[in-house]
């Protein structure tokens, strides 16, 4: 099992964790990695694009001109995909673009997201974070304190607090143990996880 450096929000090691090698100990899948970043990219999409083919324009159901003896070339519609004006000819539709990995997908690429951060000593383990108000100037200290600048920040249970104080820092993003995810994981140049937060994460995925 890996042993990873505890700190305190003054960004002083105040001990070591000894994380789950079940969970970020396993083997980097890659595939399923970028498979799982491909699946929630796709499953945010609206698909509500759209465009009109040459049936829905409206107008154009008059020949412009005779079929022949004019000089131009033959056309039946003003509204043909050829003129100004006239229809997409393969028109974008609103669709869904979501698909699904199965659990044990999903399962097998949040490890290796997590187990990736801890190869690539990108995981900082916090001994707890709280916050006496709602301070972004207070929880950008923390972070400094951290020396970390672009991050995800997964804590146990919702706290309020701290996810507003982080709400207006463009490249701090906060979420529960329960709520992470491969993209956002991946997102940020370090994960901080709390002490709960990684006995939360352990207890439902190892």
């Amino acid at each position: 099992m890996a042993n990873v450096s505890v700190y305190n929000m003054e960004g002083n090691e105040v001990g070591t964790i000894e994380l789950n090698d079940a969970v970020f100990g396993v083997e980097v899948n890659e595939h399923l990695v970028h498979m799982a970043v491909v699946q929630h990219l796709a499953n945010k999409r609206q698909g509500t694009q759209k465009a009109r083919t040459r049936s829905e324009v409206s107008g154009g159901g008059r020949k412009p001109w005779r079929q022949k003896g004019t000089g131009h070339a033959r056309q039946g519609s003003t509204r043909a995909p050829q003129w100004k004006g006239g229809g997409v000819v393969f028109a974008p539709v609103p669709r869904d673009y979501s698909f699904k990995l199965n659990k044990k997908e999903k399962r097998a690429a949040l490890k290796s997201a997590l187990s990736s951060r801890v190869l690539n000593s990108k995981l900082i383990v916090l001994d707890e974070l709280k916050m006496d108000e709602i301070k972004t100037k207070k929880f950008k200290a923390v972070m400094d304190n951290l020396k970390v600048s672009k991050a995800l920040v997964v804590t146990g249970d919702i706290d309020e607090k701290v996810t507003m104080s982080a709400r207006n820092l463009p490249d701090i993003a906060t979420t529960r143990a329960d709520m992470i995810n491969v993209y956002d994981i991946l997102k940020g140049d370090t994960l901080v996880l709390t002490k709960d937060a990684v006995a939360r994460i352990e207890e439902v995925f190892a």
